[in-house]
């Protein structure tokens, strides 16, 4: 949960009184923490973590701390923020910088970005303005993969079998109607790429629009932490699908169910090959779109828009 997102409701206040007298714990425990004021509490996940806002040293700051069962996970999350702040700690494509982390305490505090979640700021943007916008996306995270990009081996069953998973417990069924049929083509690309090597890179994992905060001069990730080696093409096909399913196609044309030139763009700033352009992206945006399940929770705005895009990229996959 990024401190740039809507709030969650309120968390019920047993939770509250828990997570008071954890942060007073830990503080009398660990005296570095004396510097640090919580002001509010951005979300709480039950038995995961949670986030707050408040200051550091007299800095905006966004601060989680995650129950003990994640504390390795954070410390990765920590060691990958260290490991690519001194890349993008200025200029136009920057990430948070990361303030504190203390392991025992399961603990991190982490710069708080002024400005306004990408995709926010787009809806609020004149249509004609929008597209522009596409370029430093895919050039932020170019920047972020570079440095760590190499060539192996892929893994497109494995891949296959998450998407089979995830689309199995699809609740409505015009979308598993479609996706059945999508399924058949990711089939049919697993075949074509086996053996195939693909193009990975220690990613963001979880690029999406609201997890790129656009600032008067420059665009800074957030949530960039703890992301594993992965294939640069699954990044770029969770951005694209993550608009694409909200009906944010910003040149007003679509390929494979998302933004045409988001395509062509996300190609040209990571040169992509040919087998990338042809089968890996093609193949991962399939595959982003079944791993993301949709919930009767959503709105049927949302629901009709996943149906649109679910349907132009099952035509596409068939030609």
């Amino acid at each position: 949960m990024s401190e740039h997102r809507p709030h969650a409701p309120l968390p019920d206040l047993d939770r509250l009184q828990r997570l008071s007298a954890r942060l007073a714990q830990s503080a009398a425990a660990h005296p570095v923490l004396e510097r640090l004021d919580i002001d509010e509490v951005l979300r709480i996940v039950p038995e995961k973590r949670a986030i707050l806002a408040g200051t550091f040293d007299g800095r905006a700051a966004v601060i989680r701390m995650v129950e003990p069962d994640f504390t390795e996970k954070l410390a990765r999350e920590w060691a990958e923020l260290v490991r690519i702040w001194p890349h993008m700690n200025d200029g136009a494509y920057r990430v948070a910088q990361p303030l504190l982390h203390v392991p025992e305490a399961g603990l991190m505090v982490t710069e708080r970005i002024e400005g306004k979640p990408l995709l926010e700021f787009l809806w609020q943007e004149q249509p004609d303005e929008r597209p522009q916008h596409l370029r430093p996306a895919a050039e932020w995270l170019r920047l972020f993969t570079e440095m760590t990009e190499s060539w192996r081996a892929g893994n497109a069953l494995g891949w296959l079998a998450r998407a089979e998973r995830a689309a199995s417990k699809q609740p409505f069924a015009r979308l598993r109607r479609i996706e059945t049929g999508i399924l058949e083509h990711l089939r049919k690309m697993a075949a074509q790429l086996d053996g195939a090597e693909c193009r990975d890179a220690i990613s963001h994992g979880d690029f999406h629009p609201n997890n790129l905060v656009i600032g008067k001069d420059h665009l800074t990730g957030i949530d960039t932490g703890g992301s594993g080696r992965l294939p640069v093409c699954k990044d770029i096909a969770r951005f694209l699908v993550h608009m694409g399913r909200r009906g944010m196609i910003l040149s007003g044309q679509r390929r494979l169910g998302v933004d045409a030139a988001g395509i062509e763009i996300f190609t040209d700033v990571f040169g992509l090959s040919e087998t990338e352009r042809r089968l890996w992206l093609p193949f991962f945006i399939g595959i982003e779109a079944l791993i993301r399940v949709e919930t009767r929770a959503l709105g049927s705005g949302r629901i009709r828009h996943a149906e649109d895009m679910y349907g132009r990229l099952l035509e596409d996959l068939g030609g």
